[in-house]
């Protein structure tokens, strides 16, 4: 009998995920292969197959595949070609059956109601339970497309310091990475239409996502009874055989996960390629490492902002993103902001400045000055297909995202 692997401590270890769309290389529309590339890949209907540094996984849809590392890297280096190699590798499976992935965090024209197909294979219990209670058949559960960030902990305190300080940050984490400002071909008003309808997916059962920014816990015990408990005896009545009764039920931004000692950021939009998601991930880590390390404001004071406040900021950057306006001064003041007010791309643009650089922080800081100088993936969307978002030119707009995805290079319009 071997000794349980000690857990990682803080930002010794980093784990990755990324979802795509897989479409069809004519018109782009949705296709439920994703069951056909993993048996392709592993020479059966696995749910998960690991192809060196990086593994391939099913999600709860047939039109969704999960690319993340195998198991945690020690630091973020290598890790975007890492994923851009197996981008490539999935398009060379998926170009036989006249299929391609797809970036962004919605697919801009599906249509649930019509094209949603469940995994049908394996453990899927798990997903007809989900389906039973909240009717997957919607853009909240089908058509979602993320990046995620694990990151360790060892302990209580590194709990409630790395909890503390996602929990200051996720605000305004959408103001980076929105993506997905169209749904069933139309403009929807919102920057981040993933999340709008991400946060109401649940609605049935409230206490399963909360206000998405989790609140305040400074111990397991205490974030096992103020939120998992609830949401555990919320959910039994529709689930009495205990199928969904797992931390990952917990749908807020960001989850603890107790099982590997890790939280799990979920409020990332998928970007146009994988260079594009990694310097997110790098700037969003460099930042909680300063908030850990003390060089804002003392994890007390964190704490002191309500969990509503910080709602309130995330709902506006779910809106207008990069653009919105912050004018909680409690909020900015964690930051060391100077400013009585600010639009989340100044706040970003002062925590970047505010963490000290290396020479090999350069290539992720120029992707993130590109973001804060140009706008979001989704504010470079809405420029390109106009305010009348006609069809051909979404369409077109789509084409270079997914050819975006298939060179590693960033979006710049289209035309």
């Amino acid at each position: 009998m071997t000794d349980a692997v000690p857990p990682l401590p803080l930002f010794a270890g980093y784990g990755i995920e990324i979802e795509y769309i897989i479409v069809d290389r004519d018109q782009h529309n949705v296709l439920p292969l994703t069951d056909k590339v993993l048996h392709a890949a592993a020479g059966d209907y696995v749910e998960e197959v690991a192809v060196g540094r990086i593994a391939w996984s099913n999600e709860l849809v047939l039109h969704v595949i999960e690319l993340k590392t195998n198991g945690p890297v020690a630091n973020l280096a290598g890790v975007a070609h890492d994923f851009q190699d197996e981008t490539r590798r999935i398009d060379d499976i998926l170009r036989p059956l006249n299929g391609m992935l797809m970036p962004t965090g919605m697919h801009p024209w599906m249509n649930p109601a019509m094209e949603m197909r469940l995994w049908p294979h394996g453990h899927n219990e798990i997903y007809a339970a989900f389906d039973r209670i909240f009717d997957c058949q919607g853009h909240g559960w089908s058509n979602l497309q993320s990046m995620h960030i694990n990151l360790p902990f060892a302990d209580d305190l590194e709990f409630a310091q790395l909890h503390g300080a996602i929990r200051c940050l996720l605000p305004i984490l959408p103001a980076l990475a929105a993506s997905s400002p169209l749904m069933q071909w139309e403009l929807t008003g919102f920057m981040d239409t993933r999340l709008e309808v991400y946060r109401n997916n649940a609605r049935r059962i409230p206490s399963i996502t909360g206000m998405v920014v989790p609140e305040s816990a400074g111990t397991r015990r205490e974030y096992e009874e103020q939120i998992l408990a609830p949401m555990y005896a919320d959910i039994a009545p529709h689930d009495p055989d205990g199928v969904l009764r797992f931390e990952w039920l917990n749908a807020r931004g960001a989850i603890a996960r107790f099982d590997r000692n890790t939280i799990e950021i979920r409020v990332l939009d998928t970007q146009e390629c994988p260079a594009m998601d990694i310097a997110i991930a790098n700037g969003v880590c460099a930042v909680l490492r300063a908030l850990v390390a003390g060089a804002f404001r003392p994890l007390t004071e964190q704490n002191e902002v309500t969990t509503a406040a910080m709602a309130h900021i995330f709902n506006d950057c779910v809106h207008t993103a990069d653009q919105a306006v912050i004018v909680d001064r409690e909020y900015l003041r964690l930051f060391h902001f100077p400013e009585r007010r600010a639009q989340a791309h100044e706040l970003w643009q002062h925590l970047l400045e505010s963490v000290a650089a290396t020479d090999a922080d350069a290539e992720w800081r120029q992707q993130l000055q590109f973001i804060l100088q140009q706008g979001c993936l989704a504010r470079r969307i809405t420029r390109a297909v106009g305010k009348s978002a006609r069809r051909s030119h979404v369409q077109e707009a789509y084409r270079v995202l997914c050819a975006n995805l298939a060179q590693g290079s960033r979006f710049e319009g289209i035309g």
